[in-house]
């Protein structure tokens, strides 16, 4: 019911707008208002804002998010918010940031990087490889670590993690992707859209979007995801919505870390749109999604956590 909602309300709108200057500051304002209006902050929170330069290593970008009765310290989420690398922001992503706090019990930075126009590919990667690399400057170990983001934050989570396996470093203990992209090129998105519509835009419409962001940089090795050796990528889990266009890349992503032999959970949510998970007030099952995505990273974090007591032992 949203999705149809929002494919006569919303997308209409989406298409109208100019992939300008004036377009964006007003495609910003009206992401911002959806979320607060759909998906809001939970209530009483802590929001710490991190604007201090670090001692060592690279500035981070970003907040601390605490939910009321989240007090685990054994691990940490680090979230990288979506919206074509151009709109949104830490603040607009709050709704799921403090409920994601909420669900797994854990502190959540959230990443707050550049945005597109005024700054290109690859500095919304730089500055998620800047918070990441502070993070463990700052003790966190790499396999308390929970990479999570939606739709371009999650290509954004992707790359971090493939980053890190082609250093050979030790990788996260999991990554959960909401509706992430896959292909820049939107080509994936674009032969999905042509057996039904996108709720909320057109595939043309995402290209040109991520084009402020990666126009000219059609060679970068970066700007193509390649899964070769990723055989030590995270546990990952992929939720994506069954009326989405990207549908297509969320099960284009699941093959291709099934192919590298990670593993790497798939749920197609019917009839949803694209990060549904964000918008619980508008759509029921929002809560139930993100329920579950706690409880893999639970999973995944006792899982890490007996690993780790079992080296303990023979070592000892």
């Amino acid at each position: 019911m949203a999705a149809d909602l929002t494919s006569v309300t919303l997308r209409p709108l989406t298409l109208a707008i100019p992939m300008n200057r004036h377009g964006i500051r007003f495609t910003r304002g009206l992401v911002a208002t959806c979320m607060a209006a759909f998906g809001p902050p939970v209530r009483g929170s802590r929001i710490v804002r991190v604007t201090r330069p670090a001692e060592t290593g690279p500035t981070p970008r970003g907040e601390w998010v605490r939910a009321p009765g989240a007090d685990r310290d054994d691990a940490v989420v680090l979230y990288i918010h979506g919206s074509g690398y151009a709109i949104c922001s830490a603040r607009t992503h709050r709704g799921i940031t403090t409920r994601l706090s909420a669900r797994t019990g854990l502190p959540v930075f959230s990443c707050d990087y550049r945005l597109a126009p005024s700054h290109r590919f690859p500095s919304a990667a730089d500055d998620v490889r800047a918070a990441y690399d502070w993070l463990i400057g700052e003790g966190h170990a790499p396999e308390r670590i929970v990479l999570a983001g939606d739709s371009a934050g999650g290509h954004l989570a992707v790359d971090l993690a493939l980053e890190l396996v082609r250093e050979g470093r030790t990788s996260p203990a999991a990554l959960v992707a909401f509706s992430p992209v896959l292909d820049l090129s939107m080509s994936l998105a674009a032969a999905r859209e042509r057996m039904r519509p996108d709720p909320m835009t057109s595939s043309a419409k995402a290209a040109r979007l991520v084009d402020l962001y990666v126009a000219g940089e059609s060679r970068a090795p970066r700007r193509r995801l390649t899964f070769d050796g990723a055989d030590r990528f995270p546990p990952t889990l992929v939720q994506a919505g069954g009326r989405e266009m990207l549908a297509a890349d969320a099960v284009e992503l699941a093959r291709c870390l099934d192919s590298a032999g990670s593993r790497c959970e798939l749920e197609v949510w019917p009839g949803q749109m694209h990060v549904f998970q964000a918008l619980p007030r508008l759509v029921p099952e929002a809560d139930r999604a993100l329920a579950r995505a706690a409880a893999f990273v639970d999973a995944e974090l006792e899982a890490q956590g007996r690993r780790s007591a079992l080296t303990l032992v023979k070592e000892a």
